[in-house]
């Protein structure tokens, strides 16, 4: 643990509040997104002045600030600190990525349980219309998008395990209030807001794997994991509904069971430990201002603005601000959101297909989505050969290993045709003169392509914006979420006015116009990164950090040479 009079620029909390050390000014900045953030560049430097003086902190511009009676001392991470979350063991570690990958399970799977129940419960409640059967899916994802605006943002202020148990709580009760429901619309209003408490995880678990894991190969394969968890659950949730709901346990035991796997789940979220560093640097503080009596210690994070006004204007806008001005987010967003759509548009095309055209019951209708699944294995298992390939071509030094995007992105290279040619094979496939294992083998690609791309963009994202990156994917969530929660109350208009063979081919056609933009970020994502407010920041706060170190280190050096040449004098 280090002690200094540092502190961030309090005024330029819209780019960072999280910021252990100060950035320079960030010059370039357009005037619309002045007016957004609502902070001028001279207006913030003023502040910043006139806010260090009065709370006492030295400006970061004198170099010879020296720590003086009621100066405000700061500390930060020493080098190798075991309580540094990066420093943990790889057990530890690997308990964290698996209750992640747990809980988001636990979320997904909730996301499309009533699939193959909704027949029965609208046959409960006299429900008639098919845009309305379409409602218990869609409000829960209506959630997902709503929950990230806040959680994300909020998770990067006070800590991932408040958030994470909180809203896991709020998940495991309306679950329960589901199974309970009286009328239809109290089973709508407790699945919104059990999708608003489920969205918790999927903007916050891949952040806290960022949280533990500096190495990008660790990280981007704790991602993988991540990633495959977001396909597994809403996989696993039809088998469920599709042969529990006609029988004589009817459609609220889809619900009873989501509620026992999220009650089975909750030992190991509660050993989760906290894994964001500036909320343990907090802690930190607070412990050393009771040891040593000395109330001006302090870690970055107290030094932060924490009123309304920070958390409205800062905070919970950072995810709108990434979407509108940073190209990456906004690109990524959007292809994740088609992919994301189709994916849920898949629980209305399946009835369809396998119940319709093939006859199958629900529940072995649910079936025919398990080779989705074995796609996802097969994806992380590209992921993990990628990964290798990468690893070998790193040590020997190749030239194309030196570009940051092609640790990620050419798996969605990948993955984009694999997903257009699933979906050209299931709309082609899909009829009485054809098995109906042709058109389920085309699960497979789907499956694969789906989370390729998904690891790409998700991965590239984390490791671009760091500790933004819970913020960034709050973004992807909600757009990703809004889009799934929409588009698929078209579904059965577009496959009663084209057929299947030509209204998934009209999804084909519009994944294929996406498989643009991965290989965008091939050729002009250096270009992108650097011309991002979010990305500058980050490199220059780790270029001041390095030096830092080096200047620490330095010190250190000099003070044993010192105390060994008193050794010295004191033997002679």
């Amino acid at each position: 643990m280090v002690l200094s009079t540092k502190k961030p620029y309090p005024s330029q909390e819209w780019e960072a509040s999280e910021e252990i050390t100060a950035p320079r000014p960030i010059q370039h900045r357009n005037k619309l997104s002045r007016t957004i953030s609502g902070l001028d560049e001279d207006d913030a430097r003023n502040r910043y002045e006139v806010e260090a003086e009065d709370n006492k902190v030295s400006l970061l511009d004198s170099a010879a600030s020296s720590i003086t009676a009621g100066q405000k001392e700061v500390i930060h991470w020493e080098d190798g600190d075991p309580a540094n979350p990066y420093n943990w063991s790889s057990k530890k570690k690997a308990a964290i990525v698996s209750v992640g990958m747990l809980v988001v399970i636990n979320s997904t799977m909730g996301s499309s349980l009533p699939s193959n129940a909704v027949p029965f419960i609208s046959k409960h409640f006299n429900i008639t219309s098919s845009t309305a059967e379409i409602l218990p899916i869609s409000i829960y994802l209506i959630g997902y998008v709503v929950g990230p605006l806040f959680f994300g943002p909020l998770s990067e202020s006070y800590g991932r395990q408040a958030i994470m148990v909180s809203t896991f709580l709020g998940f495991t009760i309306f679950t329960m209030a589901c199974a309970l429901s009286p009328t239809w619309s109290s089973l709508l209003v407790f699945r919104f807001l059990t999708g608003v408490n489920a969205s918790s995880p999927i903007s916050i678990v891949g952040a806290m794997y960022a949280d533990v894991y500096d190495d990008p190969v660790a990280r981007g394969r704790a991602v993988a994991v991540f990633t495959g968890g977001t396909c597994i659950g809403p996989l696993i949730a039809p088998i469920i509904s599709g042969f529990v709901a006609p029988t004589s346990l009817g459609w609220r035991w889809s619900f009873w069971i989501g509620l026992i796997f999220a009650g089975a789940s909750w030992p190991a979220l509660l050993w989760l430990p906290e894994t964001y560093g500036p909320v343990l640097l907090t802690r930190r503080a607070r412990k050393l201002r009771a040891s040593t009596n000395n109330p001006n210690i302090f870690a970055p994070l107290e030094l932060e603005k924490k009123g309304f006004k920070q958390m409205a204007t800062v905070t919970l806008t950072r995810p709108l601000r990434m979407l509108v001005f940073e190209l990456i987010v906004l690109a990524t967003c959007i292809y994740v959101s088609v992919a994301y759509a189709i994916f849920y548009m898949y629980f209305t095309a399946y009835p369809i297909i396998f119940e319709g055209i093939y006859k199958q019951s629900p529940g072995v209708a649910g079936l025919m989505f398990l080779p989705i699944g074995a796609g996802t294995v097969g994806a992380i298992g590209i992921f993990l050969y990628y990964d290798s390939i990468l690893r070998k071509a790193q040590a020997a030094n190749k030239p194309w290993t030196r570009k940051e995007e092609f640790r990620r992105i050419p798996l969605a290279c990948l993955g984009g045709p694999l997903y257009v040619v699933a979906l050209f094979w299931l709309g082609w496939t899909a009829r009485e003169s054809i098995p109906f294992w042709v058109p389920m083998l085309a699960g497979i690609p789907f499956g694969i392509g789906f989370i390729l791309i998904f690891m790409a963009l998700i991965n590239y994202l984390t490791d671009a914006y760091e500790i933004f990156a819970a913020s960034a994917m709050a973004a992807a969530s909600c757009c990703r979420s809004l889009a799934g929660a929409v588009l698929p109350f078209g579904a059965t208009a577009l496959y009663g006015n084209l057929g299947v063979a030509w209204g998934t081919s009209l999804l084909a056609f519009l994944s294929l116009a996406m498989c643009v933009i991965p290989f965008m970020f091939l050729w002009k994502g250096d270009v992108l990164r650097e011309r991002s407010t979010f990305c500058r920041f980050l490199k220059e706060k780790k270029e001041k950090e390095l030096e830092e170190l080096a200047r620490e280190r330095l010190q250190r050096a000099r003070r044993q040479g010192l105390e060994s040449g008193k050794d010295i004098d004191e033997k002679v």
